[in-house]
């Protein structure tokens, strides 16, 4: 059974997104004072008394304006309160009950579903204030301050209500995937496509997704979660403060995923900022994709794929191990693809190989190519064990560390390479000493 979703809705700042943060416990969802900083949908599970469900956090309702951005917040709002089970309708005392809230009530209440009232920024109780929200025809307003945490009980008592019991286990067969790359490289545009309808705000400006979003789909009896997030720039390029928390948790994104789509504009080619956020990737040791994105744009001669994949050889030296795909979000040329890509990368990064292959790999290549000397001295490697897997990781016992050459570390990760299937994964290789045995 899965668990009921409560989506938060309302005008711009009135407090949504304090109130998600207050009840999941963590900083998800960017706060600060000024209108439109959520854009799009933000999911997240709480718990309360025992009953487990699932927040969505939106942008805020401004349903008069035709602002190409705020119609677009609009849309992701009206898409969330489809798709849950209770509405939380969130107003703000300080700036009375407005025409705008008698707006968006009425369009609440046409989603036959349970809407629950709060009116925030209460700090100092005064039941008297309440009073004109009755006004909307929502049953009894309940008063709280997210900022203080004041009257959060009883509102999400009033919540949970309306819950049958729900089953509040994980499934740890979903694959999350990542979408990450430079603003305006086209993710969100994948991610839509990928998904088969318009989950996160699609715009031509650079941009317009600030937080990850993760949204759960099955495809072809599989489960996913999708992760959008918003476009990694240069450091001395981030001005905004809201901006530089979402490249935070753009990165943050990287770590929590299993396997990453790095977006890459074809038009400007591989630059340095997508590079530099391979890298990252590669760091932090998780299976990836290259997605060349855009690819309906670039002039296209016989040679041209093939430029592009020596351009990215050479540029990705360090990640020869990397996997591409060259698509059209737009058109959806190649992105059936992708997540069978993505898949065979992450069945990569979980390979598991047996201790007794293993060693008679290694075996075999410190006879046909000798282990480096120091001194005197020339490395001894005694075995070699699979420590763990995502990414595959292996320990050589050796007789001295510092006798390990960087290039015959390298040889010997490329002999692994080149017995078994390691493609769009990094593998880690750690060498321990272990003293000589007494013959």
């Amino acid at each position: 059974m899965r668990k009921p979703i409560v989506a938060v809705v309302g005008r711009p700042n009135v407090g949504k997104s304090t109130f998600f943060n207050k009840i999941t416990g963590k900083k998800i969802s960017i706060v600060k004072d000024k209108p439109g900083v959520t854009r799009d949908r933000i999911y997240c599970d709480a718990e309360w008394c025992g009953k487990a469900f699932t927040v969505i956090d939106t942008g805020g309702i401004e349903l008069k304006s035709q602002d190409e951005m705020w119609m677009h917040i609009k849309k992701q709002a009206e898409i969330a309160v489809e798709t849950s089970d209770v509405i939380l309708f969130m107003c703000d005392v300080k700036g009375g009950l407005t025409a705008s809230d008698i707006e968006v009530a009425s369009m609440l209440r046409k989603s036959n579903k349970p809407i629950v009232l709060a009116v925030n920024k209460l700090d100092n109780y005064d039941e008297t204030l309440l009073y004109d929200y009755y006004e909307l025809g929502l049953g009894t307003p309940i008063g709280i301050s997210c900022e203080q945490g004041k009257g959060l009980g009883d509102l999400l008592d009033e919540i949970c209500s309306y819950f049958d019991a729900v089953d509040v286990s994980e499934d740890d067969e979903t694959v999350k995937i990542a979408i990450v790359g430079k603003p305006n490289a086209g993710k969100s545009s994948l991610t839509n496509k990928l998904l088969g309808f318009d989950r996160t705000i699609v715009s031509g400006i650079a941009g317009t997704t600030r937080d990850a979003i993760d949204t759960p789909f099955t495809y072809d009896g599989k489960k996913f979660t999708l992760i959008d997030t918003a476009g990694i720039r240069k450091k001395k390029s981030v001005h905004e403060d809201v901006e530089y928390y979402s490249v935070v948790r753009a990165l943050g994104a990287i770590r929590r995923a299993d396997v990453c789509l790095v977006v890459v504009d074809s038009t400007e080619g591989l630059t340095e900022q997508d590079v530099k956020i391979l890298g990252y990737v590669h760091e932090q040791g998780k299976p990836s994709v290259v997605v060349m994105n855009k690819w309906d744009l670039v002039e296209k001669d016989t040679f041209t794929i093939e430029k592009f994949r020596k351009k990215l050889d050479a540029d990705l030296a360090f990640m020869d191990y990397y996997k591409s795909v060259f698509i059209s979000a737009k058109t959806g040329q190649r992105a059936e693809k992708i997540l069978s890509i993505a898949l065979e990368c992450l069945d990569n990064a979980r390979r598991r190989i047996s201790t007794g292959t293993l060693n008679d790999l290694i075996g075999d290549a410190v006879r046909t190519t000798d282990p480096p000397t120091k001194h005197g001295r020339r490395l001894k490697i005694y075995y070699t064990v699979q420590d763990g897997v995502e990414p595959p990781t292996f320990i050589m016992f050796v007789n001295n560390q510092e006798l390990m050459h960087f290039s015959y570390k390298r040889f010997l990760e490329n002999t692994i390479r080149n017995a078994f299937d390691f493609s769009g994964t990094p593998i880690k290789l750690i060498v321990r000493e272990k003293a000589e045995e007494e013959e």
